[in-house]
């Protein structure tokens, strides 16, 4: 095989005809993969991210910020009460679950979807989301399509496992995987692209925004528009509490005619790690906890609430219009710039930054939406992500707030749940999504006057 004329000029005109130097001495499939890796990869576009490298992203001043206006989360009129169910069962919403990490974090070695998380059923991340996309089509009596975005790092294990799953039951036609782009790392003194072994490119996923970029590229989003979607749901498959498609937040988003919906959870504290809704320059958008001045994270309102508490949880709605408009020509979310160590074959242990990755953030999609929405939810009700091995956001809280939110609706049925001076749960309760949605299902389907007494699995 030989490197096609116009690639081999194309490397020639940008510099980065080293990455043939070793050309000769590869076998044929390297040598394939290698034309392959750098035909998806716009030279012009690289050097352009190079060139401006030094500029900085400009972080809003606080006279450019104010509280996002958020509406309650039971605050649904009856026209967004009535919206909702009705889209869901014309088929009009897609759930997107973003899934390109590893469990490496929670000392683990599969995709995180993978990682067991059910309080007494020890069921998988992956089976919780799938059981309440199951669920959800079949209260509306809808499919529900299921776009699984995976990274090169994840998808091999995780189609296999969704196929030793028989897929959940959903149906293979409704499961749809694609992967995370990725954008190759570049020298930082230079701009050269990196090997990370001869014929073999430096590359990384090109951030959570990547995920709107991918589903647009691979033909998922035109394939599920063609079925009628007209709405994507997008959520992070470490919260196993989110309410996957719920019909309150979806009637609201349609009601309102919104592009871009969030989700909004109240932050614990000032200084909590969590981005912040806010208003920037009158447009919905997120500032990284980092970034919020110091008197603003702290500001209060007169009833002591945090004036900026919109935390975010990662969790959307966003028409597949808007999705068009943001992942296509000059509207294209952009790359962010980050420098990090990066071992290459030219420095196999760096002891400094020594190289340029990008990546796009899906918080920028949120300011180019001409009309949005902000939906506050209860923390307890719907965020407890799962990333450390112990303590804070671990396996141990997650299951925690599972099993609290299944004593919740237990003791909303009329069932008493034992529970400790915190207010915790003091055994593991858990409702698979295929019994009950939600607290008033779970009502309609246990008597009142019981009392749990041990480990119990509601299936």
């Amino acid at each position: 095989m030989t490197v096609p004329t116009d690639l081999q000029k194309q490397l020639k005109k940008h510099g980065q005809d080293h990455v043939l130097a070793d050309w000769t001495d590869l076998p044929a499939d390297r040598r394939t993969a290698l034309v392959d890796q750098l035909t998806r990869i716009d030279l012009a576009e690289l050097a352009t991210l190079y060139a401006g490298r030094d500029e900085v992203a400009a972080v809003p001043a606080g006279d450019r910020l104010a509280p996002v206006p958020m509406l309650a989360a039971d605050a649904v009129d009856p026209v967004a009460a009535r919206l909702g169910p009705e889209a869901l069962a014309r088929g009009e919403l897609a759930v997107l679950l973003v899934a390109g990490g590893q469990g490496s974090r929670l000392g683990f070695d599969k995709p995180k979807g993978m990682f067991p998380i059910g309080p007494v059923s020890n069921k998988t991340l992956f089976q919780i989301h799938a059981d309440k996309v199951f669920a959800l089509g079949r209260r509306y009596g809808k499919p529900v399509p299921f776009l699984v975005m995976t990274s090169p790092a994840t998808h091999a294990d995780t189609v296999a496992y969704f196929k030793d799953e028989k897929f959940f039951g959903l149906g293979e036609s409704n499961v749809f995987f694609f992967q995370q782009g990725t954008m190759p790392a570049v020298d930082i003194a230079t701009g050269k692209l990196l090997l990370e072994s001869p014929g073999v490119l430096f590359t990384s996923p090109n951030g959570h925004g990547g995920t709107l970029t991918a589903a647009a590229d691979s033909g998922v989003l035109d394939e599920i528009a063609g079925r009628g979607v007209k709405h994507v749901f997008y959520f992070q498959v470490d919260n196993p509490l989110v309410k996957i498609g719920d019909p309150s937040f979806f009637g609201q988003h349609l009601a309102t005619g919104s592009e871009a919906s969030s989700r909004a959870i109240s932050k614990a504290f000032p200084k909590e790690k969590m981005g912040v809704l806010a208003l920037i320059d009158g447009r919905c958008g997120i500032v990284e906890y980092s970034d919020l001045p110091d008197e603003l994270a702290h500001r209060t309102n007169p009833d002591g609430s945090l004036t900026f508490r919109a935390g975010n949880p990662a969790i959307h709605i966003f028409a597949v219009d808007f999705l068009r408009r943001v992942t296509r020509g000059a509207s294209k979310l952009p790359f962010h710039i980050a420098r990090k160590k990066v071992p290459h074959t030219g420095e196999p242990d760096p002891k400094k930054e020594n190289a340029l990755k990008f990546e796009m953030f899906v918080f920028d999609a949120l300011p180019m939406a001409d009309r949005w929405l902000v939906v506050e939810s209860p923390r307890a009700e719907e965020f407890s992500p799962v990333k450390n091995a112990t303590g804070a956001d671990s396996p141990e809280t997650t299951r925690r707030d599972l099993s609290n939110l299944a004593g919740t609706w237990l003791e909303k049925a009329g069932v008493t749940v034992p529970r400790d001076s915190a207010g915790n749960v003091t055994i593991p309760l858990e409702v698979s999504p295929r019994f009950a949605l939600d607290a008033d299902e779970l009502k309609a389907r246990v008597w009142p006057g019981q009392t749990v007494e041990k480990a119990t699995y509601y299936e």
